[in-house]
């Protein structure tokens, strides 16, 4: 176990301070890898800045001497342990058991600060906040909005304790922040923010809590074309989409197609079958860098934001430290959950909550307005020059600047109040 916690009885929503450690043995045994490793040989006819074949070796290697001779865990750890206010808490989930998950509570000092839950996804983790944290509680001025900000962690992500029992999907996972928001930290009204699981999770708290998620905003929309009974004047748009859509909804389109035909291979392996890709990625450091920074370069605007090394290893370690199988399997628990607010239906019909929407050019799931509007209560969109499936890493001050507009419009003090 590469964590080392002292042995906690939790008792039911009662959470209970948390920092972030893992041991030394650990540490130690991850360098010893890193010194063994073994790297494949790039083919001669591909080019040095193809991607095609996956990771880039000489990329690779680089940041694997890296881990191994120069990055500091411990210098990261304690920055994180300081600038997250961590917790841990048990809660009982509607149709699953008792789950203990980690948050991270940060408070503003404003009294007309807005319930905020952030929740991110994979290969992410909760540090996807790290750069939005001090904006979002401690704005600027009197007139800028503010949050109490909760950013909660899925079951096997970073901290996350990993589920115990086959499957935790995105609906349990609902039902554990629903119940973290409510009877946990006391905020029975709310609004949430969501990227790659966490759109899908918080899509599906929508429609299971409508009572208590007031309004809601995504970067990445799960959304599937628009249908000839529900929706055929946008259908049409869709097959003469050649003569009928703008340059960005073009670009929306070409990126999801090529996200379908060459880089949803990892989802499927996944999704199916997450514990034997688990031996190998849980197993060997340089396995699981290899799988991650093919992810990053190929969803990231790697031309207006490159991650530095440090802050790319400490997103691979907060997947390393629980040996990476924990976040594979909520694939699998994700697809086998049949409620209407799951994984394969929840972006399928239409739900009155009112929802903001920012669309970033290299997300690879960006659906075009269009779409969206299909199936959502689009009252806030703002679409950006810059920016991929990572916002809050990469273009931070974008996307606060997209939460405070939207969260502090009439239409969400309305939904608040009503």
């Amino acid at each position: 176990m590469a964590r080392s916690e002292t042995h906690v009885n939790y008792e039911l929503n009662k959470p209970v301070p948390f920092s972030l450690y893992v041991n030394d043995e650990f540490l130690t045994w991850t360098k010893r890898r890193l010194e063994l490793a073994r790297f494949p040989e790039e083919l001669e006819d591909v080019d040095d800045d193809d991607w095609s074949h996956g990771a880039k070796v000489r990329v690779v290697r680089k940041l694997a001497e890296y881990w191994k001779d120069v990055y500091d865990w411990r210098a990261e750890e304690s920055r994180i342990n300081k600038e997250f206010n961590n917790f841990k808490v048990k809660v009982y989930v509607e149709g699953y058991g008792q789950q203990v998950i980690h948050f991270a509570h940060q408070c503003s000092s404003r009294p007309d600060a807005l319930p905020l839950l952030f929740l991110s996804g994979w290969p992410g983790s909760f540090l996807e906040a790290r750069k939005i944290i001090r904006p979002l509680t401690q704005p600027p001025d009197e007139d800028t909005a503010a949050f109490h900000l909760v950013v909660a962690s899925l079951p096997g992500f970073g901290p996350g304790d990993p589920a115990t029992k086959s499957g935790f999907g995105v609906v349990h996972a609902a039902r554990a922040f629903k119940q973290l928001m409510v009877d946990v930290l006391g905020y029975d009204r709310f609004v949430a923010q969501g990227g790659d699981w966490g759109a899908i999770t918080t899509r599906s708290m929508v429609m299971q809590y409508p009572q208590h998620v007031r309004a809601y905003h995504c970067n990445m929309v799960l959304c599937r074309p628009p249908s000839w009974y529900r929706a055929p004047l946008r259908l049409g748009r869709l097959l003469l989409h050649h003569f009928l859509y703008s340059a960005s909804e073009k670009r929306s389109l070409a990126t999801l197609q090529r996200y379908l035909t060459e880089l949803d291979g990892y989802f499927r392996v996944q999704a199916n079958r997450p514990q034997s890709l688990g031996f190998g990625l849980g197993d060997s450091p340089i396995g699981l860098l290899g799988w991650f920074v093919e992810k990053y370069h190929e969803w990231m605007d790697i031309a207006n934001y490159t991650m530095p090394d440090d802050e790319l290893l400490t997103f691979v370690m907060m997947h390393w430290m629980q040996g990476s199988t924990p976040g594979l399997r909520f694939y699998k628990a994700s697809f086998n959950e049949k409620d209407i607010s799951g994984l394969e239906t929840c972006f399928t019909v239409y739900d009155p909550t009112p929802m903001g929407y920012s669309l970033f050019p290299k997300e690879m799931l960006a659906a075009p307005l269009d779409w969206v509007a299909t199936i959502a209560n689009v009252q806030y969109f703002k679409e950006h020059p810059t920016g991929g499936h990572f916002p809050s890493v990469e273009c931070p001050d974008e996307l606060v600047s997209d939460i405070r507009e939207w969260f502090s419009s009439d239409v969400v003090k309305s939904a608040m109040n009503g």
